[in-house]
């Protein structure tokens, strides 16, 4: 008999209050041979059955850290050294190994934030899945490859037969994640702990992986550890939510009421580093926490988020033995100052006021970008891509892995060559002109912030040196007095201290790191810089902080950005113009209040549907899931590259002709067979109101 997962009973009907998942006083160190790092001084918390719990924090918290404790994986010097660990009522800590091994994978299972870690590359998916429901559940071959066919269906994997014969590096990383969730779910777990499931994620595969989470949820029954810094999503997705602060809760409550009502300054602070979707950068600022989370041993006496606290007292804050204090039903907080400093709704301020629209500083006409493979196969990364952007105009290009944002990206820096079209910048054409052929003038005059500073910082040298380094090439300033006081300067306007300039990157944070790459970039003094992600690497305080700068330093230097990004929240803040792409071609452009405000293409419908918000009105934007992959770049559709996946596909003509370009206004185009008129009516009229 072949042997298939049963749907439990839904979270709405649960059995009991008592706890499927209790952590008391939980303290974890890591034994080194010099030093003891404790890396979670006591924590608590709890999961009830059918629940979904979200852990929030900034990277260093512990939350990670915790979520290993639960499963045991702390390794060699890991260790819990007090509290306790209580699953289905047994007691986790220090059971014996076997009891531990019948636990993981079957009672509770976890989701990585790296799909490609947790797979491996020389098995067939259908090999890995097999593995779990005949470990735990006694299944024969045959019996499991049928139940993990059956849970490739669950997770919404097309032609599943085919599935379970390819291998990891054969799928995409979304299908990569879901077939991790299908792994998790086939030992059918009363408890999974999710560790950051979508960082990495396109925002469309992003929000159907989440949805997938959620309707999986509600099918099995199974409760949620849901661990991320991204609060959109735990707004959306728990039930309650727990904040952590350098390894232990500073507040739990319900969802709708620590989003809606946040009473730790902390809470609050992480809040207001979010970008509303509803405002852009002449509404309001990202208001970043200053400074960091202290190291293990260097956590102060009493409030341990007291050195960042602006209402922070002397002889108040600063007493050992602070305790989680009841404000409300189910909600606690640790703070001692709460009741004066609480603030439902903090006004911040606008960046600045709206200015003229400014004069061509760079032009892209018909832009295109071939690769050819061989055996007659052509790569069409970017074709017949045109737009334009003013002198201090920050212009995003937004779209999925593949659309064609990053190579546009090289060609602008010269790092590649378009196979046609022109990109006009001070009356000349730099598209076919690589970097190592450039004039120095046109070198200085555009560059670029990367994605990860690791990857663009030399380990070996201090900030400083590169810094210094871009000075000299260019010839900024002359003689070493001049150049290191420039250095200065430029560490200054990206608000760190001189001292720095002898620090190494393994010495510097994420933030940190970017700030050095920023100075190094403005160092140049130049017209135009490319952001490719320059913040998707960092949490959602050190990412506000580092926009917020960006954004001075550009208005302050009258610099035009190319800000690339998937993050179309964080779009919605920076941008003046917003260029959405798919798969090589532009589907759309306009002013930012176009994109966000009024009539869009269908794609971009979808992409700002997508998009997860910490208000409780969020939640009620209708949800476009895109189904199916992006075709293949060497393959394109004949007609509109999008009609494959297209939720307003009006028929045939969708696939046999590209689509017009529909001019909306002097700004705002759009190319889609859909008529002007009918792309200018609202869909759905609840979210007339949320694009307003």
């Amino acid at each position: 008999m072949t042997m298939v997962a049963e749907p439990i009973s839904t979270q709405g009907e649960r059995a009991s209050e008592t706890p499927l998942l209790a952590v008391r006083d939980l303290r974890i160190e890591f034994r080194g041979k010099a030093e003891t790092i404790v890396a979670v001084p006591k924590l608590s918390f709890e999961v009830k059955p059918g629940e979904s719990f979200g852990l929030v924090g900034e990277s260093g918290c512990g939350k990670s850290t915790t979520a290993m404790a639960i499963m045991g994986y702390l390794g060699a010097t890991g260790v819990v050294a007090g509290g306790s660990i209580r699953f289905e009522g047994e007691e986790l800590v220090n059971a014996p190994a076997h009891k531990l091994r019948a636990i993981r994978g079957r009672r509770i299972a976890m989701v990585y934030q790296d799909p490609m870690s947790a797979l491996n590359p020389v098995k067939t998916i259908g090999a890995q899945l097999a593995e779990v429901p005949m470990l735990h559940l006694g299944a024969s071959s045959v019996e499991a490859l049928d139940m993990a066919a059956a849970m490739l269906k669950d997770v919404r994997l097309p032609d599943a037969g085919d599935m379970l014969k390819r291998y990891p590096h054969q799928l995409s990383g979304g299908q990569q994640q879901r077939v991790v969730i299908a792994m998790a779910l086939l030992g059918r777990p009363s408890l999974l702990l999710l560790d950051e499931p979508t960082t990495g994620l396109d925002v469309t595969v992003e929000s159907a992986v989440i949805d997938l989470i959620g309707e999986l949820r509600r099918r099995y029954g199974t409760s949620l550890l849901f661990i991320s810094h991204n609060l959109g999503l735990i707004a959306e997705s728990c039930d309650r939510v727990g904040i952590m602060y350098s390894g232990e809760l500073v507040e739990e409550a319900p969802t709708h009421e620590l989003f809606g009502r946040p009473r730790h300054p902390y809470t609050q602070g992480l809040i207001d580093c979010v970008p509303d979707i509803g405002q852009g950068k002449h509404s309001r600022t990202l208001a970043a926490i200053p400074g960091n989370i202290p190291l293990p041993s260097e956590r102060p006496r009493g409030c341990l988020f007291g050195p960042r606290c602006a209402g922070f007292r002397a002889g108040l804050c600063d007493r050992a033995g602070m305790t989680l204090e009841p404000v409300g039903e189910r909600h606690v907080v640790r703070c001692v100052r709460w009741p004066e400093l609480e603030v439902a709704h903090r006004e911040l301020p606008p960046l600045s006021g709206e200015s003229a629209a400014p004069a061509a500083e760079i032009t892209f006409s018909d832009i295109t970008k071939f690769y050819h493979l061989g055996y007659h196969k052509t790569l069409k990364a970017n074709e017949a891509v045109s737009f334009e952007a003013g002198k201090a105009e920050i212009v995003a290009l937004v779209g999925e892995s593949g659309c064609g944002k990053s190579t546009l990206a090289r060609i602008v820096t010269g790092l590649d060559r378009a196979t046609s079209g022109e990109i006009r910048m001070a009356g000349e054409n730099i598209a076919a002109i690589e970097a190592s052929a450039r004039p120095k003038p046109l070198l200085q005059s555009i560059q670029m912030v990367f994605q990860n500073p690791d990857s663009t910082l030399n380990p070996s040298h201090s900030a400083g040196f590169s810094i210094r380094r871009s000075l000299k090439k260019f010839g900024i300033r002359k003689g070493k007095a001049a150049i290191d006081q420039r250095m200065r300067e430029l560490l200054e306007m990206v608000r760190l201290s001189p001292d720095f300039a002898a620090r190494r990157p393994s010495q510097l944070s994420g933030g940190q790191k970017q700030r050095i790459a920023i100075a190094r970039a403005f160092a140049s003094d130049p017209s135009l810089i490319v952001a490719d992600e320059p913040v998707s690497a960092l949490d959602v305080s050190v990412q506000a902080a580092v926009v917020t700068l960006l954004l001075d330093i550009q208005k302050t230097r009258h610099a035009t950005m190319l800000f690339i990004s998937h993050d179309l929240a964080l779009v919605r803040h920076v941008a003046d113009k917003v260029v959405v792409m798919y798969l090589g071609k532009v589907m759309e452009k306009g002013t930012v209040e176009e994109i966000f405000g009024g009539a869009t293409h269908p794609y971009t419908e979808a992409l700002i549907s997508a998009i997860r918000s910490t208000k409780p009105e969020g939640a009620e934007r209708n949800r476009i899931t895109l189904t199916g992959d992006t075709p293949s770049p060497v393959d394109v559709p004949r007609g509109c590259r999008f009609a494959s996946r297209c939720h307003r596909k009006l028929g045939s003509i969708c696939d046999r002709e590209p689509p017009p370009i529909r001019r909306m206004s002097a700004t705002h185009e759009i190319a889609c067979h859909i008529p002007a008129e009918a792309l200018e009516s609202p869909r759905h009229p609840d979210e007339a109101s949320d694009r307003s």
